[in-house]
């Protein structure tokens, strides 16, 4: 979608759809409205004094415009409150525009900036969240259909109108809101992949892709490198694959010298059978989206080469297979992983922590001064906060207020759970250093201690993504399918160490 500043007069200017906000205060609020109704000859009242037209937040109605102006339609969204309208509001305010427009198949689009404008709400975060409602909404992965039942109909062009003050700003915010949503939608695609068509390898020369295309530092270990370094127990989850593993590492060097790096490791589980332990075979057609923790930092790497913000930012994705052939790993194995500390394998199917265990060791070893693990880990995250909310653990309150931040500026749900020593009580081992299952109770906080083992004394935040990386139904921000989870909060949590967002809290 091309998004651009209008040049001309925003009721002059032909169109397929006029987009515009509407808020609690109806027809009579200043502004457009007032304007419209009188172009339309009334039309707006009388659909406002049927129910048919309200501010309620996200309700849309499409209006034919029979002539009276150059747009055909006029596209109205509600916003509820103006003074209680925040920036997360906008971006899902222009997503549901988005949608009704695609539904009535309208591709050249007029945006109205002021009627979306909040107090509070900067121009540049304004901008970005145009942007950012925008591109999300309208993704659609191409999949691989022989044909099409019926064409998808794109939005080609989105123009804002805009008085000419703000429009630097609102611009400056275009950039930020491109980004993260093409970095979003990045992860979307390489999470709804089939793992026939993705596998480590492959995966691998995604990441490093993006790490050419922004001039970044990178190269894959492969199982040679792996086993030289002494990763065991991410070679263990590995030797059940036909496909070999990789692990990719990526340096954006945001400072003149490369030092203190925050670093983003994320999990890479192209395809998850369960290993020997193997999982049911209902759904188990969903676990291609095992990978979504190394998606979003890759992801996230997209939008930070597009935004080359002042920052080091390491990224380490460890990605293999789980797979449950004759040299599959056993339940009843004790492994030694790169830090040196044993596992005793009680699940084959508790793998994610096994892999990531190696790459914070190796994240460490690299230099990392932070560290952000993503993970799609335990299926006891649903049962503790369901689809809506990823559940956090840390070792480092500050950070974790740094973090937590970021996810609330960029409209996505964490929650903090505990970390309590006596929680190790459950992954102690008799043969081994740790085992690397808890057991049901407190699944997701025990599998969180397990990594706990592994960063030390460095600051480190754990996301377990496993609810939220995957949307069954679809909104008009995440259509069904991958969600491309925590980049955004990945790249606002970039932007604000960076010292780049020194308004990050206006209007949120």
């Amino acid at each position: 979608m091309h998004i651009e500043a209008l040049d001309g007069r925003l009721l002059e200017t032909p169109a397929d759809g006029l987009v515009v906000a509407v808020s609690e205060a109806g027809v009579d609020e200043a502004g457009l409205l007032p304007r419209l109704n009188d172009v339309l000859g009334g039309a707006l009242a009388e659909e406002w004094a049927a129910g048919r037209l309200g501010g309620k937040r996200n309700r849309t109605l499409v209006l034919h415009t029979l002539g009276r102006l150059p747009a055909r339609y006029v596209v109205f969204v509600g916003v509820g409150r103006r003074d209680a309208l925040q920036a997360n509001g906008i971006r899902e305010a222009v997503a549901e525009a988005m949608q009704a427009a695609r539904r009535h198949r309208l591709s050249d689009l007029l945006l109205c900036y002021g009627s979306f404008a909040a107090p509070g709400v900067t121009p540049e975060r304004a901008g970005q969240m145009i942007a950012e409602g925008a591109l999300l909404s309208t993704y659609r992965f191409p999949g691989y259909r022989s044909a099409e039942e019926e064409p998808d109909v794109r939005i080609e062009r989105l123009r804002v109108a805009m008085p000419p003050e703000v429009r630097g700003a609102v611009e400056a915010g275009w950039a930020v809101g491109r980004a993260t949503a093409e970095g979003t939608n990045l992860a979307r695609t390489l999470t709804n992949t089939p793992a026939n068509k993705l596998t480590p390898e492959v995966l691998a020369k995604e990441a490093l892709a993006v790490a050419t295309r922004y001039g970044m530092e990178a190269w894959a270990l492969d199982r040679a490198d792996m086993e030289r370094l002494g990763m065991g127990a991410l070679l263990a989850v590995a030797q059940g694959s036909a496909n070999p593993p990789r692990l990719v590492v990526m340096k954006y060097q945001g400072l003149p010298t490369w030092e203190a790096p925050l670093a983003l490791v994320g999990k890479g589980i192209t395809f998850d059978t369960g290993g020997i332990s193997l999982k049911p075979a209902q759904n188990m057609e969903s676990m291609i989206m095992d990978m979504g923790g190394a998606a979003a930092v890759i992801g996230a790497m997209e939008a930070i080469g597009r935004l080359r913000p002042k920052l080091n930012v390491l990224a380490v994705t460890p990605l293999v297979e789980n797979m449950p052939d004759g040299r599959a790993y056993r339940p009843g194995d004790v492994l030694t992983s790169m830090s040196g500390k044993t596992i005793e394998v009680i699940s084959t199917d508790a793998e994610g922590r096994l892999i990531l265990a190696d790459a914070l060791t190796y994240a460490r070893k690299l230099g990392a001064a932070k560290i952000v693990d993503l993970a799609t880990l335990t299926g006891a995250v649903l049962i503790a906060l369901g689809t809506q909310t990823t559940g956090a653990m840390t070792n480092d309150a500050a950070f974790w207020r740094e973090v937590e931040a970021a996810a609330e500026a960029a409209g996505e749900r964490v929650w903090l759970l505990p970390s309590f020593d006596v929680y190790l009580e459950q992954i102690k081992s008799p043969v081994a250093d740790l085992k690397n299952s808890g057991g049901r109770n407190a699944g997701t906080i025990t599998a969180g201690m397990f990594l706990k083992a592994f960063v030390d004394d460095v600051p480190w935040v754990h996301l377990d993504i496993a609810g939220t990386a995957w949307e069954e139904k679809g909104t008009a921000l995440v259509p069904k399918g991958a969600s491309g989870v925590m980049v955004r909060t990945l790249v606002e949590l970039v932007r604000r160490l960076a010292g780049e967002d020194e308004k990050a809290d206006a209007g949120r």
